[in-house]
């Protein structure tokens, strides 16, 4: 198929008029990922000095992207375009109200766990590169996250990728390199299809910028593999996002690294695979989305009994949390089926919690290995006589998990089952409760035995840690937070879902006179 072509003439389309120093908040986080991961590489030989700056990077990332998300809610989304090219012809970094939420989410997560990494990654961690891959990660989920091309979201999708295979085999043990093989390949298969759909998506366009492909799909829908386009990036995206049936490589996965890396994957990387899909088949192809929605219902409804049913069955804390994880990518999908602002608000608003949740699981499963000896629910016991403190906070995430009110896991759950019930899909609102009553039995079971029962063998006492405590207690701050005042995050939610749904606001950021060209 002949990429169309364009009329425009090309010397029209060099910016000549400075750009606003308030858009370069839109570039500004991920300059900052890779010039800091540059410095922290060339560090490599003083691995406490790397520490110390990586910490106060993230939290000034976590700023920049709290000033760039107060900027977008304020004024709504704003572009930068590289190159002194207009776009489609320039490269563009457009930020909208849902770009600029799941960046600073994130920005907090990796805030987390960089503190964790304190006492989880040793010297010997620390001089194989792990704050520089964190930058560099950071890098790739950032510029994924705010990107306004879709070859660039391919581009960030590889620069995390990357940095998640250095993370992931970080200390070179057996059960590294096993896990890592089963999540490079079938990762490696998610990004062969994405580029293939890249290529077919150029082929039919003639333009990769979101506000072009966005503003021309009605005109092409006649004409263009449109239909082919969504099945090959709804299939890429599944995988990312290790939704059914394509998720059996993260409980093999996950639980192989550093307890820190594990809270960084879970609760950061598949979230980048459901925000593209949201981006491309909400804002980019809704009549695709629209009809493969019961197909994506399905998947969803799978996911959800999937990773509630394998949580349940697991013995090791972290093949189970895993299990949480896919169980709350189900939940997503079901949003992205249901479509219209009740079904994206929805999903977004459970991102945003998974996000915070997921780091903060595995950040306790790590302190209840330091407490009790280990991950196995067999050997574990008695946790509630040792710390009550931190079994309280445990309390907290893991019926926040199970979307139990007063936690941040309910709301997202209540819109859903709303939006299928208005929609008359009772069997997607069915496998969301059946989920959560499983994901419940499971957390109970999982409560009873390590904290309730008493301990195999006589515990030495182990008293909280700043550097692991902290971050553990900030992030459980924010899922009460989230659950018990959700007003403001709800309202974000469904503002991001309208500007999805409805993106004239995104394409007049991008062409602010007259359209696309």
């Amino acid at each position: 198929m002949a990429a169309p072509t364009s009329t425009v003439d090309l010397s029209a389309a060099l910016i000549t008029t400075p750009v606003p120093i308030g858009h370069w908040l839109a570039i500004l986080p991920v300059a900052h990922c890779i010039t800091l991961g540059a410095v922290l590489l060339m560090l490599r030989g003083y691995p406490r000095l790397q520490a110390w700056l990586a910490i106060p990077g993230l939290a000034a990332l976590a700023l920049i992207d709290a000033a760039l998300l107060a900027k977008v809610a304020a004024e709504g989304p704003l572009t930068m375009v590289m190159g002194r090219w207009l776009p489609p012809f320039g490269i563009a970094f457009t930020v909208d109200l849902f770009g600029a939420l799941m960046a600073f989410t994130a920005a907090l997560a990796a805030l987390a766990g960089g503190i964790y990494a304190l006492a989880d990654i040793g010297e010997s961690g620390r001089r194989y590169g792990f704050f520089p891959l964190l930058m560099l990660l950071m890098a790739g989920v950032t510029g994924a996250f705010l990107t306004g091309d879709v070859f660039n979201l391919y581009v960030w999708f590889e620069v995390l990728l990357i940095s998640s295979f250095g993370l992931i085999i970080l200390g070179s043990e057996r059960e590294q390199i096993d896990g890592a093989l089963k999540y490079a390949v079938l990762n490696l298969i998610a990004t062969t299809l994405f580029l293939i759909g890249v290529g077919i998506l150029y082929a039919a366009f003639g333009t990769l910028n979101m506000a072009d492909i966005a503003e021309k799909a009605g005109d092409l829908r006649g004409t263009a593999p449109l239909m082919t386009l969504a099945s090959l990036f709804l299939l890429a995206f599944g995988m990312k996002a290790a939704a059914f049936p394509v998720n059996f490589w993260l409980p093999a996965a996950y639980h192989t690294p550093r307890i820190t890396v594990s809270a960084l994957f879970a609760g950061l990387l598949t979230k980048v695979g459901i925000y593209a899909l949201i981006r491309v088949m909400v804002m980019l192809l809704p009549v695709e989305r629209q009809e493969l929605s019961l197909v994506i219902a399905l998947a969803a409804a799978a996911t959800i009994l999937v990773g509630a049913l394998g949580a349940l069955a697991e013995n090791d804390i972290r093949r189970l949390f895993g299990y949480v994880v896919i169980s709350g990518i189900g939940n997503m999908l079901a949003g992205v089926a249901l479509g219209g602002l009740g079904g994206i608000s929805g999903a977004v608003f459970y991102a945003l919690h998974s996000m915070v949740l997921m780091t903060a699981l595995y950040l306790a499963a790590g302190e209840i290995a330091r407490r009790g000896g280990g991950f196995s629910l067999s050997a574990l016991g008695g946790l509630y006589r040792q710390s009550g403190g931190f079994t309280a906070l445990s309390l907290v995430l893991f019926l926040a998990a199970c979307g139990l009110p007063p936690f941040s896991g309910f709301w997202p759950k209540v819109i859903l089952v709303k939006a299928s019930l208005d929609l008359g899909a009772w069997w997607l609102a069915a496998s969301i409760l059946v989920g959560g009553f499983l994901t419940t039995i499971a957390f109970g079971r999982l409560f009873l035995l390590a904290y309730w029962r008493p301990a195999a063998i006589a515990l030495t006492p182990s008293g909280p840690r700043w550097r692991t405590g902290l971050p553990l207690a900030a992030l459980t701050a924010l899922v009460v937070g989230f659950g018990i005042l959700p007003e403001q995050l709800l309202a974000l939610s469904q503002s991001a879902a309208a500007g999805l749904a409805d993106p004239q606001a995104y394409l007049h950021s991008v062409f602010p006179v007259g359209g696309a060209p």
